[in-house]
């Protein structure tokens, strides 16, 4: 049988309305008889109601997080490290996480978000892959909704943390072209991704620095799915003229492109280049292991959490926006100097 606040009251020998301003914190208790009564609580084994707590506080206790993609993605070792990382810093906080899938914009995400927001079934939101025209972020800001996200935005300000995909791409266009690379393609993530315009940037702006043609021909636009960076690279190894290196938006993309020129016969890291972006788990193991820009992910993960906790608790933020520096990570599949 479930220990109630009467049988507490008995235990120390007060009435049960004092036992509940005690447990509650409130200073007209004496802090003696506090003391008695969390004594007495704990020595009963006595559990809160957790309903009559957040009814208290006006707060679920909850984070809300809708996982933009075309179907079920908690198999991608992409959100696999960031969802570690949410749900680890939301455990530790005291707080639940309420994780949904939704293809981006469809009248389905948008209809997610408003239940979650409207229904109050949380506090706040998680956002991630911001894009330039994003109406998650317009509903959120018109509503006053707390949230924090996992990208910029050129529009729009609001917490956020980000890695500078720019200078990613750049390392690692650069280290393709000091090994002697200079017909590079590249698989893009969809343009209209904040991300993907910061990252597209870094390749071209590395080719323009180094003297090489900027070639619209070489630029594939992919979902971020294996799928897609199968299908880009055997687009781009079926040219006449065809890229001695690929660098890729993505680890998931680069794992299918290897996948791809292995089909084609040709050997990684000697007779193509490939690179990735993101240094998910499988990245080292991949055949041959695949050179890579690292982003923190896990991390990541952890500090929007706790950010979105600090804006829901309205405690002080040391910096509302983060951008982070990735590095690069040479691996045998960008292969030797040439």
């Amino acid at each position: 049988m479930a220990v109630t606040l009467r049988d507490i009251a008995a235990r120390v020998g007060v009435s049960v309305t004092t036992v509940s301003r005690a447990l509650a914190g409130y200073d007209d208790v004496a802090q003696a008889t506090r003391d008695k009564v969390h004594l007495a609580a704990e020595e009963l084994g006595y559990y809160p109601s957790t309903t009559a707590r957040q009814l208290q506080k006006r707060r679920t206790d909850t984070i809300g997080f809708v996982i933009p993609t075309f179907g079920p993605r908690f198999s991608d070792p992409f959100f696999s490290e960031l969802l570690a990382g949410i749900g680890n810093e939301a455990a530790r906080n005291h707080m639940d996480l309420l994780v949904s899938t939704r293809a981006p914009d469809t009248p389905e995400e948008q209809e997610a978000y408003r239940r979650l927001v409207d229904g109050r079934r949380a506090d706040g939101m998680l956002v991630v892959r911001t894009r330039a025209e994003d109406p998650r972020l317009a509903y959120l800001i018109e509503r006053g909704f707390p949230f924090v996200a996992f990208g910029r935005s050129h529009a729009q300000d609001f917490p956020y943390l980000d890695v500078d995909g720019q200078k990613g791409m750049r390392d690692a266009v650069q280290h393709l072209i000091d090994g002697g690379h200079q017909h590079i393609g590249y698989v893009s993530a969809p343009l209209n991704l904040t991300f993907a315009s910061h990252r597209l940037a870094g390749y071209r702006q590395t080719l323009q620095e180094n003297g090489l043609p900027y070639d619209e021909d070489l630029i594939v636009e992919g979902a971020l799915t294996e799928e897609d960076g199968y299908r880009a690279a055997h687009h781009l190894l079926s040219r006449d003229l065809r890229p001695t290196a690929i660098a890729l938006a993505n680890d998931l993309m680069a794992l299918g492109a290897m996948r791809a020129a292995h089909e084609r016969g040709f050997a990684v890291g000697r007779e193509v280049a490939i690179t990735g972006f993101d240094d998910i788990p499988l990245a080292s193991h991949a055949n041959p292991p695949l050179t890579t820009v690292r982003q923190p992910i896990y991390d990541i993960g952890r500090r929007i959490c706790h950010m979105i906790i600090q804006v829901i608790r309205d405690e002080p933020m040391a910096e509302r926006h983060i951008l982070l520096e990735p590095v690069l990570v040479v691996r045998e599949s960008s292969g030797m100097h040439r």
